[in-house]
């Protein structure tokens, strides 16, 4: 849990952390999207996708976890986050073309896959409509789920896409020339606290420290301003678990059985019949929504072992 009065924080202090090895950035149809890595570039790669308002340098401990087990782990900033340049306009479907591109310029062959909270729900939709980019998929707490899954006929369809870029195009032309509101490192990584309050102290300090930048007002998150939350559009949570049974490779889902703010609020019994042929969803007690980074040894074991078994 977070610490209810912490003392000031040393940027880049936080215990487990390592830098990435190389740090460089790709064309993305024109958004130049920040690529981060960890370990060896000749060996087998693996990619790592960060959730929605997080960035590549999330995995900091994470993944050199995996690089020190022989894998070179590649994650990116999606457009508008981290260090990759901000765009005009944002979408679902741009941040998978971002991940396509990413994945072409690493790799032509299939490799295993990690993706957490909106990341993971990417990565299922991609692994659905391009399943030989993948030669396993890992899923930390990144499956929406909703209890009631409308059959929605084709012109029903076509009202909500006009209605979410319609709500999405004004919201845009409303923040363009908008900034962040400034503060000190501490102050930003209380803010975050709110809506991670299981995550350090210490921790929210560090994400501070790579996901933002200071000026002499003070700090600001580099996520670009007109980014809101569930402005994925035109999309819907519940179209991303009527994928999971369809996908032919190894599927290895991890949830935390503690809600959060930033959570899916999919419970393990949601998953279930939904699981594809040979997949597993372990469940993690007294853990939230950043799984990964509560329990980063007990999940990248997890890993290690899913991918080896599956191999």
């Amino acid at each position: 849990m977070a610490d209810p009065d912490p003392s000031p924080a040393t940027p880049g202090a936080y215990p487990g952390v390592v830098e990435p090895e190389r740090e460089y950035r790709i064309d993305a149809g024109g958004v130049q999207i920040a690529v981060h890595e960890w370990g060896s570039e000749s060996a087998d790669p693996l990619f790592c996708v960060h959730g929605g308002f997080d960035f590549a340098r999330t995995y900091d401990v994470f993944a050199p976890k995996l690089a020190e087990a022989g894998w070179r782990v590649i994650a990116w900033d999606q457009r508008g986050h981290g260090d990759s340049e901000h765009a005009a306009l944002y979408s679902w479907d741009g941040d998978l073309r971002d991940a396509m591109a990413v994945m072409d310029s690493v790799t032509d062959r299939p490799a295993p896959v990690i993706g957490h909270s909106k990341g993971g729900s990417l990565m299922i939709q991609l692994a659905d409509a391009q399943p030989f980019r993948f030669s396993h998929l890992v899923n930390l707490d990144g499956i929406p789920y909703k209890r009631r899954i409308p059959d929605a006929s084709e012109h029903e369809r076509t009202r909500m896409a006009a209605s979410e870029i319609t709500g999405w195009l004004d919201h845009r032309r409303r923040t363009a020339t908008a900034e962040r509101k400034p503060g000190t490192l501490e102050e930003l990584a209380r803010r975050r606290g709110r809506m991670n309050p299981r995550l350090s102290f210490e921790w929210l300090c560090h994400l501070v420290s790579v996901g933002a930048f200071e000026r002499e007002d003070g700090w600001r998150w580099k996520i670009d301003p007109s980014m809101r939350f569930g402005g994925f559009g035109p999309w819907r949570p519940e179209w991303t678990i009527t994928r999971l049974p369809g996908l032919p490779m190894p599927f290895l889902g991890i949830l935390g059985r503690e809600q959060e703010e930033m959570g899916w609020g999919t419970l393990p019994h949601h998953v279930y019949p939904y699981l594809p042929p040979g997949g597993r969803c372990e469940v993690l007690d007294d853990v939230g929504h950043f799984v990964h980074i509560e329990q980063p040894d007990l999940v990248a074991g997890m890993v290690l072992e899913f991918l080896a078994a599956r191999s």
